[in-house]
């Protein structure tokens, strides 16, 4: 018969019970504070769910009544320098950090500041979508973010902000600092893969991030216990051996303990921690009806949690101390109410007897686009410079020795510069070699990453987010987008303009086309087609090792989120290169003639650029062939393009991969859009089959363009004009 052990897991989990001692050991001041916090985001919460009522809210208004003592709690026990971000329930712990940005001590029996009255007049203005508020109301009630106040940003994805939180603190602990970052999300993000991806990673590095779960038992309307088979949700630390605090999150008393006992971990560099805070949403996910009006709670349930509420459970420990009086806490509910009412009745008018919002407050429509992406002064002033007119010393070498060469100039030269991905730390270089030598020279700056996409790519925007770090990711293969593709879309490329267009993303993304390696359909997509149709992404496609070095140190220098696209078929091929000069640029935005014609227009990048000039120079076609380098929306070089196609007036699209996720569909559109009026026929395309290619060499030989479909295209194109090439 074997014998069976119980193991004991690395971490603790510990369920923290606070007495009436230790409620009463705590600072008059402290306790005051508390309970003004509390009122004031209780009073804010009433009115937004008010507004909301009369339609004055566009979209959502996720209330957090009820929640209060968790946010508050928590963000007691934090410093000025640490931050904070959440989910898309989110108000009372933005509003928790920023009441603690601004004051300290706030007194319960005092007039509010006038900060904390612009505080609430600019978080309402963004939930209502107004110019005024802190996004300039691109944000909303889901998307919250003030820096200066250690507000990272909220998010309407359940648990996307969670990487970027750990990111966040990544940076802290470079820097050698004792901050922290809490990232809040409720009980349905626990079963999250991000959330969980993020967890063993914030473990494995000893990063300073509280998971802060607000275990509100209900995700809309399914139960925890219906979602999970261990409904205490701090149970997860303890896979990853994390510590772990399970709390009554309706007593802000014992959250600060917890939150106390979580930092001292953290800020001792002791790794990341998990907080339960078991607490009550008191309305339905959305609105101000109670969810017992959509029959998924019963009202005797949500009677027994309002009698815990947090803001009468911290009045009665201060009136029996004799801090405060009955009257002093009425007084202070009225105050907070009036504060609100005085806020909101700034942003309102009545019209013919109906409230509606002061029309001159709404954004301009002309405010739409602007801050999409930055405006590139950062490369004002900075040392350009194309192969033909370059003044240093040539060589010929490999693609890939290059790209390994220039990151090992750039991390030399800027101490912010970290890599991040798969392997990257070893195997000499990685699986390409890309990253050769970096680790030696670079050890700490160098992160081989679990095989999770999804949170290490959400990690590195974090650590952008901040300012003091410029990563690097490396994606061993295109397709893995798709697994990390919230972090990669709904934050990385939406980042800058949903919290306001001012707020920078300067992070690299590296990968490789690996079609015609034998990888499958899973491993061998070009992924431009689609970072052009999604916002805020540049995109740059080096086809020879000189331009590799100039659009490398151009993304780098980019304050914008930049894919700088690399080709298998590339990496072994060689070409002219910098000698010991790789500190030039070459601007974003800037396509080359690589050969000039004057009857066809041939716009192409990456592996295709090569194979085009030497099929037209094979085919004898008078044709013009453009390596476009910059791919995205802003940067494609319409100068260069119309002059050549006023030219020519015809226009061969040549790219290698799938229809379905083509890059020339989008640039047709585009092209056709602009230069119509000078086209004598439509716009050709080449480009690979519907289908992604396959393990098979001849099936995968079949899925993607090669020379056969350049020539073919150059043919019908030819043919077209009235002009058919010999056949040979």
């Amino acid at each position: 018969m074997p014998e069976f052990h119980d193991l004991k897991p690395l971490a603790f989990w510990r369920e923290v019970i606070v007495t009436d001692a230790d409620r009463n050991a705590i600072d008059p001041g402290t306790g005051c504070t508390i309970l003004a916090q509390l009122h004031l985001i209780r009073a804010f919460e009433e009115k937004v769910l008010d507004l909301a009522g009369q339609q004055l809210v566009h979209g959502p208004a996720h209330s957090a009544i009820g929640q209060e003592g968790g946010a508050v709690g928590s963000a007691m026990a934090l410093k000025d320098g640490d931050q904070v971000n959440g989910s898309h329930r989110a108000h009372h712990q933005f509003l928790a950090k920023s009441l603690r940005h601004l004051a300290s001590r706030i007194s319960a029996t005092d007039d509010f500041s006038g900060d904390i009255r612009d505080l609430s007049k600019r978080t309402m203005a963004e939930i209502m979508g107004l110019a005024q508020g802190f996004c300039r109301g691109r944000g909303g009630s889901m998307h919250l973010r003030w820096e200066e106040a250690g507000n990272l940003g909220t998010n309407a994805i359940v648990g996307g902000g969670v990487p970027m939180a750990a990111g966040a603190a990544w940076a802290h602990r470079n820097a050698g600092t004792d901050r922290v970052v809490y990232s809040y999300f409720g009980d349905g993000a626990t079963n999250i893969g991000s959330v969980l991806e993020t967890m063993n990673i914030a473990a494995a590095w000893k990063l300073p991030i509280c998971f802060f779960i607000e275990n509100n038992r209900y995700a809309v309307s399914t139960t925890v216990e219906e979602s999970t088979a261990e409904p205490r949700l701090s149970s997860r630390g303890l896979a990853f051996g994390i510590p772990a605090f399970k709390v009554d999150g309706m007593d802000p008393i014992a959250v600060y303990h917890a939150s106390m006992a979580a930092n001292e971990i953290m800020r001792a560099g002791d790794g990341p921690t998990v907080i339960e805070a078991d607490l009550y949403r008191y309305f339905h996910q959305n609105g101000p009806l109670p969810g017992s009006a959509f029959g998924y709670r019963d009202k005797a349930e949500e009677a027994e949690w309002r009698a815990r509420d947090p803001l009468d459970a911290m009045a009665r420990n201060l009136m029996e101390r004799q801090v405060l009086g009955e009257d002093d806490i009425t007084a202070l509910r009225g105050r907070s109410v009036a504060l609100m009412a005085d806020v909101a009745s700034e942003l309102i008018e009545e019209v013919d007897g109906k409230p509606r919002i002061i029309p001159a407050l709404w954004p301009e429509e002309n405010f739409r686009d602007a801050g999409l992406r930055g405006d590139l002064s950062e490369f004002d002033g900075v040392r350009t410079a194309e192969e033909a007119n370059f003044d240093g010393a040539l060589h010929e070498a490999r693609f890939v020795d290059t790209v390994a060469d220039v990151m090992h100039r750039r991390m030399e030269q800027d101490a912010r510069i970290v890599v991040l991905g798969e392997d990257v730390h070893r195997l000499k270089g990685g699986t390409n070699g890309a990253t050769r030598g970096l680790t030696d020279a670079f050890p700490d700056r160098i992160l081989g990453t679990p095989i999770s996409e999804n949170a290490f790519t959400g990690i590195a925007a974090g650590m952008a987010a901040d300012g003091r770090v410029r990563p690097v990711i490396e994606f061993m293969y295109p397709d893995f987008m798709w697994v990390a593709a919230d972090q990669v879309f709904n934050q990385i490329g939406k980042f800058r303009h949903m919290f306001g267009g001012d707020a920078d993303m300067p992070l690299v993304l590296r990968t490789k086309v690996a079609i015609g390696t034998g990888y499958g359909s899973q491993h061998s997509m070009d992924p431009a087609g689609i970072f052009a149709t999604a916002p805020g992404w540049r995109i740059v496609a080096p086809s020879t090792p000189f331009d590799y070095v100039g659009l490398m140190n151009a993304a780098l220098l980019c304050r914008d989120p930049v894919l700088v696209l690399e080709h298998v078929e590339l990496y072994g091929a060689k070409g002219a290169a910098p000698v010991d000069d790789f500190d030039y640029i070459i601007p974003l935005g800037k396509a080359k003639v690589v050969r000039p014609g004057s009857k066809l227009t041939v716009l192409t990048y990456l592996a295709m650029v090569e194979k085009t000039r030497l099929v037209v120079e094979e085919l004898g076609v008078d044709a013009e062939v453009i390596d476009l380098r910059s791919l995205d929306r802003a940067g494609l070089d319409w100068d260069t393009i119309e002059a050549s196609i006023r030219k020519t007036n015809n226009v061969l699209i040549v790219e290698q991969g799938a229809q379905g996720t083509s890059y020339g569909g989008w640039l047709a559109d585009a092209l056709q859009r602009r230069v119509f009026d000078w086209l004598d026929q439509p716009i050709a395309r080449v480009t690979g089959a519907e289908a992604s290619p396959s393990i098979s060499k001849v099936l995968e030989t079949a899925a993607s363009a090669g020379t056969q479909e350049i020539a073919a295209g150059l043919r019908q194109v030819m043919s077209d004009m009235g002009d058919p090439l010999p056949i040979r």
